[in-house]
């Protein structure tokens, strides 16, 4: 324990130096989970790194930590928010239970997917599905790839405020499986999902409105779920992507914007 509780300790130190040296009072604690095969980290700068957005929520006065240890009670103690961007290997079913305890009293969760299977553990007890398969779009594509696009379909949210679009950059489709979770954010309904992967719309595949963004609450804390990481990594950190990253901050940091 003393071990976990010094090298946390260095983590927290390091992180607080670059990104929040102005504090004199701390906020939030926001936790970034680092313990799941994470490649894009709080403490990098490189472009697909989160430094751009641990330092959104350092301008809502909260105090930055990452941990790589495995999700539990100790290391969600005296924690407010934590943020999962990325994970590569499994959230263990004893970690889900951590996260569901957290949550349900009062803690904040954001959850970022750059693969779905890792969360396969965890979305199901919130409520959510996520599909093994990336989606696709035929209108507001950005570029020439169809998996890159703008999403416009914006639900009045806490997290949609002054939003008119943001972008995609590879993104699972996610289904609200209880009735009190919101669709923050969809495709258009030309949207569609290769399910025999050949490479092209054809009538195998599934075309529809596709939910990208997802908020619910559970028990006394809330949590958003998001079915693209790239979204808020330095490189995408910009435009609505940005301001959909401040909300987010405000969200879970500014105590009266609870929903």
């Amino acid at each position: 324990m003393n071990l976990f509780i010094s090298r946390l300790s260095v983590l927290v130190a390091i992180v607080s130096f670059f990104l929040a040296p102005h504090m004199a009072q701390a906020g939030e604690v926001v936790l970034f989970d680092q313990s799941h095969g994470q490649q894009f980290l709080v403490e990098a700068n490189r472009p697909l790194d989160l430094s751009g957005l641990a330092g959104v929520f350092a301008e809502q006065g909260a105090e930055i930590r990452t941990s790589i240890f495995p999700i539990s009670d100790t290391v969600l103690q005296g924690v407010n928010v934590l943020i999962i961007s990325g994970p590569f290997a499994p959230i263990t079913p004893p970690e889900v239970l951590s996260i569901m305890k957290f949550v349900y009293h009062g803690g904040k969760l954001a959850v970022m997917a750059h693969i779905s299977q890792p969360l396969l553990g965890l979305l199901p007890q919130l409520g959510i599905a996520m599909s093994s398969l990336a989606v696709s779009e035929q209108e507001n594509i950005l570029g020439t790839n169809t998996k890159e696009f703008m999403v416009k379909d914006l639900t009045p949210h806490p997290l949609t405020v002054g939003l008119e679009s943001f972008n995609i950059y590879g993104g699972w489709a996610l289904l609200e499986k209880k009735k009190d979770i919101t669709v923050i954010a969809r495709t258009t309904h030309k949207a569609w999902v290769d399910l025999d992967q050949n490479g092209q719309l054809g009538d195998k595949d599934a075309v529809q409105a596709f939910a990208m963004v997802l908020a619910g609450k559970n028990g006394s804390g809330s949590f958003a779920v998001f079915g693209d990481d790239a979204i808020f990594q330095n490189q995408f950190l910009k435009d609505g992507n940005l301001i959909l990253a401040r909300n987010l901050a405000k969200w879970f940091c500014v105590k009266e914007k609870s929903i």
